[in-house]
């Protein structure tokens, strides 16, 4: 059972902590989307924001798949923001390269999201070193120094934990290849 599923169920049952839980799970994803996906203003966003919230808590139990929880509230915040863009632009349609834009940018917030859950399944150590390289750009030379470790040790480590990062992500994507002679998916 994944952890959305959990939650939900926790959710469903009326657990207080659950609803504080997936709001600060999902926030940041949903204003992202908003911000950065729809650019609204910042008032726009707020009112989007409280009733993205407001419509997952009210429809919950019409989600079919628990393990969907994230797409569904992608789903529910995309709409919620068209709808409101329709509201105050009536006149005004997308263009093809603007839905391809924002779609881009959506796929972009997806993977972003995707990503810093993975990052949250990984041993501590692996989550500080991949965020100091790839996320504060900071060098092998400064997160050794930080870490008190080998120079040559970070490269290891970030290779290691990427393979990891990879794992959680796309689980089975890394498995070891066939003894010879044996075909992919033969395996006896």
């Amino acid at each position: 059972m994944g952890a959305d599923t959990q939650l939900v169920e926790r959710c469903l049952r009326g657990d207080q902590s659950a609803w504080n839980e997936l709001v600060e799970e999902y926030s940041r994803y949903v204003y992202a989307i908003i911000m950065r996906g729809y650019r609204l203003s910042e008032s726009d966003a707020e009112d989007v924001f409280q009733d993205v919230f407001a419509r997952v808590f009210e429809r919950l139990e019409t989600l079919r798949d628990d393990d969907a929880l994230r797409g569904w509230i992608a789903q529910v915040t995309r709409n919620l923001c068209s709808d409101h863009l329709r509201r105050a632009h009536p006149t005004e349609e997308l263009s093809d390269e603007t839905v391809t834009e924002l779609d881009d940018r959506l796929a972009d917030l997806d993977m972003a999201l995707a990503v810093r859950q993975a990052l949250v399944r990984l041993p501590a150590g692996c989550a500080d070193i991949l965020d100091r390289f790839f996320c504060r750009d900071q060098s092998y030379r400064t997160i050794s120094a930080e870490l008190d470790l080998p120079s040559g040790t970070i490269a290891s480590r970030i290779a290691r934990c990427l393979t990891r990062l990879r794992d959680v992500l796309a689980p089975g994507r890394n498995q070891p290849p066939p003894p010879s002679g044996e075909k992919v998916g033969e395996r006896r």
